[in-house]
Formats: C-alpha cells, structure tokens, sequence
C-alpha cells in the first residue's frame, strides 16, 4: 500500500510542473505562483511523511484520514488541470501534423487561458465537493423508506415497522453529540424493532465507550438486534495475545449489550403478536476473501419452520449470493451493509454510480433474486475518508406488507 501510495505521489509530482503552466497561463503575479509551490509542496511533505510512516495498524485510524483526504482535496483535482491542458496540446500537435497550424498569436493563448481557466475551476470544484464532504456530508443521514412485501407475512406483522442501521465506524468520529440528531431521526420514526447490521467500530471496542449513552437513546418496541462485521473483530490491529484479541471482542459484545442491543450471532429470535410469529436471523460475519467467513446460515436456521417469515442480519451483501438465496431455509429478506456505496457516488432517484458497483454489484437499495430479497444500507458513519459526496449516510426504514 505505501508502494502504491508513493507511485501516485510521484506521477503527480512529475506532473506539477505541467500543471503549473496552467497558473502561468492565468497570472504573472509572484506571490499567487510562489503561493501555489509553498502550498503544494507542504501538502506533497505532509502526503509522503504520512505515507513512509503507514502501518497495517493504520488503515481506519486518524493518520489514513489525513492520507485520504490530502489525496481527495488536494491532489486528485489537478487530474482536471492536466486533462483540460492536455486538450489543449493534443489539438496544437495534430495541427502540426497536418500542417494546418496557424501563428500562435492568433488562437493559442486565449483557447490557453480558457482551458486552463476550466481545468481549475472543475479541480476547485471537486476540492470543495470533498472538503464539504468532511464538515458536512457525513453528518447529513437521510431516513429512507422502503415497503417491502413478504410472502407468508402473519397479519399481526403488516405495517410492521424496523429501522436498519450499519457500519457506525465510531472510532472516526471524536464527538458523539455530532451524532444526536441522527438517533433523533431514528426515534422518530417510532420503530418497533431496530436491527444493526455490523461494524460498530473500526478496530478496538474502546472506539464505542464514549456512544453508549448516544446509542442506548435509541428506542424501539420490540427491541434492538445486532450482528458484527468484519472490523469488529480487531483484524486489522496487532494485539500481544490471542486472548487479548478475544477480550477485545467480548468487550464490544458487552458495550453494545450496555447499548440495549441483543448480539446474534449465528443464531435467532422471535418476535411475537397476538400468537403470530417473526424470525430475526443474526449471523456472524460472512464475506470474500479476505474477510472472515464466521458465518452459519444452518446454524442461525436450526429448529425454525421453513415457512415462517425469516429476516436474516449478515453484514456484507455477497454473503446473499454465495449462500442465502441458494439456501433451502427460505430466509425472505437479508439486511446487509458493508459497502457505504463508497461514500462517494452519484446517488439520484434515477441515477445510481459508485466506484464501488465494481467490486459490489449489489451495493445499495433493494435488490431481488431467485424470489428472495436483499437491502444494502449505505451505512451510518464513515471510514478511511472521513466524509461522504453524493452517497449520504443512511437510515432505513422499511414497513412490511
């Protein structure tokens, strides 16, 4: 990673000096061009300082937040200048070849000036998208509403409310009171069951102490459910022992218990009204390589009718294609997040796009196969990048008919 990391610097290092024509092209004034390298050459120290000194530790931790947003702020954007600059050349080269070049003096320096001029603006653009992303956007949950038919549904259970939840990562936030109205919109709702579908932390159990009193405000008739996902585990740290790595998990079970929520792990509840029966599956963590594959669909399923109304927790969505939807126990609606649709993405009633449709294919919304329905939530925190543009953090709301 720090090879790869220091590879991309270095091209756009190399391409500063191209980059900075565009500056020239705009303004001779010293101060503004002197401004420009002292700021760009700090970013690039501050970058490369980060990078040399990146462990396997860091990877959700405040040191990859500076890393990720240095890149998305300040080096990334540039990508336009070049673009735009590159215009530019390749319409002069091809003017040569054809020798239908004309005296510089009559076109270049004005059609110069006027891509350089959108090249900056559409880098400063971006820069803004992401620096907004960080002050604002991650704190920006939207309460989405889904209706979603199951077959078999007891009548006691129609226009039953559950709130979702995923990927909380609460160790990249330093204030849980940023957080308030989030929960103020979950309770709004007046849920009857809350179910989270994993990642509360990033690495160590820790990381949720100071959210216990956040999150134990949140309120649902029939309780709330939790399942964990793959940083919850402590994978991504080194611990002295296997034993303290294990403490470190009871502990977060513990703390999310002191939270009000009832830990599944590869195993179900029922929720009863008026002799009418629902099933909340809960299994641990189940993804493609390399995340851990803890998860036990037969065992979550063991004694349960196979008719009756299943609503399986399991944190990453690929969990559905590889097992649940081939699986005989009829498990009717899986509630997955892990993907946070890359907090990063176009995400319009008509438009979906996220870098993260590549490596997930079913990366948000709601999605049917072989019969059986899949939700991925876009999550409620952030990781790595410590903002979100265009893919808000998510609340879902699903009403069951």
């Amino acid at each position: 990673m720090q090879r790869n990391f220091l590879i991309i610097a270095a091209i756009f290092l190399f391409l500063e000096v191209y980059i900075y024509q565009a500056i020239r092209t705009l303004t001779d004034n010293f101060w503004i061009r002197l401004s420009y390298w002292v700021i760009s050459l700090a970013v690039y120290a501050v970058f490369a300082y980060e990078v040399t000194h990146f462990q396997r530790s860091d990877r959700s931790t405040m040191r990859a937040q500076i890393m990720i947003s240095l890149f998305l702020i300040f080096i990334l954007p540039k990508v336009f200048v070049v673009l735009f600059l590159l215009i530019d050349d390749i319409f002069r080269t091809g003017s040569y070849l054809t020798g239908l070049i004309r005296p510089a003096e009559n076109f270049f320096p004005e059609r110069r000036k006027f891509l350089s001029l959108v090249g900056l603006g559409m880098g400063g653009v971006l820069s803004a998208l992401f620096i907004d992303g960080i002050t604002f956007g991650r704190y920006r949950h939207k309460v989405r509403k889904v209706k979603v038919k199951l077959n078999n549904l007891p009548e006691s259970f129609k226009g039953y409310k559950i709130v979702q939840i995923s990927d909380v990562h609460s160790g990249s936030f330093s204030n849980p009171d940023k957080l308030a109205h989030a929960v103020e919109l979950i309770n709004g709702e007046n849920p009857d069951l809350v179910l989270f579908t994993g990642d509360m932390v990033n690495n160590v159990a820790e990381e949720f102490l100071p959210f216990i009193p956040l999150f134990s405000k949140i309120k649902a008739r029939d309780g709330k459910f939790a399942v964990l996902g793959n940083h919850d585990y402590g994978d991504y740290v080194t611990w002295s022992s296997p034993d303290a790595k294990k403490k470190n998990l009871e502990t977060l079970i513990e703390y999310e218990k002191q939270a009000g929520f009832d830990m599944l792990r590869n195993e179900n509840r029922v929720i009863e009204k008026n002799g009418e029966k629902l099933y909340i599956l809960g299994v641990d963590n189940w993804g493609l390589k390399p995340f851990p594959q803890f998860g036990d669909l037969d065992k979550a399923l063991e004694n349960l009718p196979e008719s009756a109304t299943k609503i399986l927790m399991s944190h990453d969505p690929t969990h559905f294609d590889y097992v649940v939807k081939k699986h005989p126990g009829n498990v009717h609606l899986t509630l997955s997040g892990h993907t946070h649709g890359m907090q990063f993405g176009l995400d319009l009633k008509n438009i979906k796009w996220s870098p993260v449709q590549y490596r997930y294919p079913k990366w948000a919304d709601l999605y049917e196969s072989e019969g059986k329905l899949l939700y991925v939530n876009r999550g409620f925190g952030v990781l790595g990048y410590p903002g979100r543009v265009g893919v808000l953090p998510e609340i879902t709301l699903f009403e069951l008919s």
